[in-house]
């Protein structure tokens, strides 16, 4: 059976009543927190500019777009509200040999959701198997050492179960898969040198387009087959052979990937969140950063490629590159004790204290942070090594970071980071209403209800 069979099977096998109440819950966590997310950053630039280049339609199945009073087909809702959860880089994510944020999935399966009539049970299950195909494919190959980035998975999870919600049949199913995954491929330059605003839309336009080819699949539309096995195929021509078994998926006996996540304390990227800590505990040993003579950050393989190389790590010129740029970051939470979304504006990253600090800061791989995620640990440990002027030194060291799996967030942590990201959008009553109606999302029968509280 082709893989694309296979998923198009596994999506259609799994039903609500499978998940435990663990999952269920870890499924309103998600949820609470890309809302969050989504709802800080809607009336950012690259917000403002989706909103303002999406066609709201006049058609029967539409869905809402996060603080507006207008409806769209469901892939631009997808893109508009996807783009404003991706923006501060504070969704959660999972890392496997590729990395995801699989929270990504969330607003294109709410869009379709609400498009279909469908129920807030239906968005959780939805949410629950997205998470479990992207994370598996991500467990299965990496893209990004092959200059392919990781909203590719994407396709197949969003195409897979926006498909299910459409109502679908396996073979259509299938035929979504090959036609979003033949058709949309990204390349990592997005996430190489000095990073754009495309950061944010990338994933919400792999699930435009996943959308639309579930859209064309249900009315006929055949896709080239088999996708990941042919000659020319995905296996040939993008991320390798490799094995995936939808027997060991999550379901009514196997654990899903959804538990498993990382959520983030820091709007940072996520290699970064544990020397964030590192930085901010080694702050209290000193009395100012005029007291440092120099900075080692240590970080595995990936952390130095990704965020703690490059001449614009240094010298930061966009949000997107400063959010990226571990030598920048650590330096903020040095001078600053937190890091909060106010440390990403151009004025904050362009700081003439900060650069000034940067140039003492050193990036350096750690063999045994390296091993420890390759034996399937954690992405983001670090240590930090603050030598001082007057020869002393401090050195401070995280594994694992709040908001890992092995260190999660509580879920008062998470209705407070809630609460600061929406508190300048809606009032405190709106937001009460909001999570009660998150937290009891399997109960809702009309899903616009959460958009209506956000205008």
């Amino acid at each position: 059976m082709a893989l694309a069979d296979d998923l198009a099977k596994y999506v259609h096998s799994v039903g609500y009543n499978d998940l435990s109440r663990e999952t269920i819950h870890s499924a309103k966590r998600v949820i609470l927190d890309t809302f969050g997310c989504a709802i800080g950053a809607s009336r950012s630039e690259p917000a403002e500019i989706v909103k303002k280049s999406i066609e709201y339609s006049k058609q029967d199945k539409t869905a809402s777009v996060i603080g507006t009073q207008r409806k769209s087909i469901p892939q631009f809702a997808a893109f508009a509200n996807g783009t404003m959860a991706r923006y501060f880089d504070y969704n959660d994510t999972y890392d496997g040999k590729e990395f995801a944020h699989p929270s990504d999935n969330i607003f294109p399966i709410v869009a379709v959701a609400e498009a279909e009539g469908k129920s807030g049970k239906d968005v959780v299950l939805g949410t629950v198997l997205a998470y479990e195909i992207q994370c598996r494919l991500a467990d299965a190959a990496c893209l990004w050492k092959r200059g392919w980035d990781h909203v590719i998975y994407g396709l197949v999870s969003v195409a897979a179960v926006s498909s299910m919600l459409m109502r679908l049949n396996e073979k259509q199913t299938a035929h979504a898969i090959n036609i979003a995954l033949s058709s949309h491929m990204t390349m990592r330059q997005l996430r190489s040198g000095e990073l754009s605003m495309w950061k944010a839309p990338a994933f919400a336009n792999s699930a435009r387009n996943a959308i639309f080819s579930a859209v064309l699949a249900k009315n006929g539309m055949t896709g080239p087959a088999p996708i990941f096995e042919g000659e020319m195929g995905f296996w040939n021509e993008v991320s390798g052979k490799f094995q995936l078994d939808t027997v060991k998926f999550g379901n009514r006996k196997n654990r899903f990937k959804i538990n498993d996540t990382l959520i983030k304390y820091f709007p940072a990227e996520t290699r970064a969140q544990s020397a964030i800590w590192c930085a901010i505990e080694a702050k209290r040993m000193f009395n100012g950063t005029d007291e440092i003579k120099s900075v080692e950050i240590g970080t595995n393989e990936g952390g130095l490629r990704i965020i703690g190389s490059g001449k614009e790590k240094w010298d930061p010129q966009t949000k997107e590159t400063a959010d990226h740029s571990l030598p920048y970051i650590v330096a903020a939470a040095l001078i600053d004790g937190d890091i909060e979304i106010g440390t990403f504006s151009e004025k904050r990253f362009r700081d003439r204290k900060t650069l000034e600090l940067m140039k003492r800061i050193t990036v350096v791989e750690k063999k045994e942070f390296t091993d420890l995620f390759n034996r399937g640990g954690t992405v983001n440990a670090a240590d930090l090594i603050v030598k001082l002027k007057n020869g002393k030194a401090v050195r401070k060291k995280v594994i694992y970071s709040r908001g890992h799996p092995k260190n999660k967030m509580t879920d008062q942590e998470l209705e407070e980071k809630f609460m600061k990201l929406t508190s300048s959008h809606i009032n405190r009553d709106k937001i009460e209403l909001l999570m009660h109606n998150i937290w009891n999302v399997e109960r809702l029968a009309d899903l616009s209800r959460l958009f209506q509280i956000t205008r």
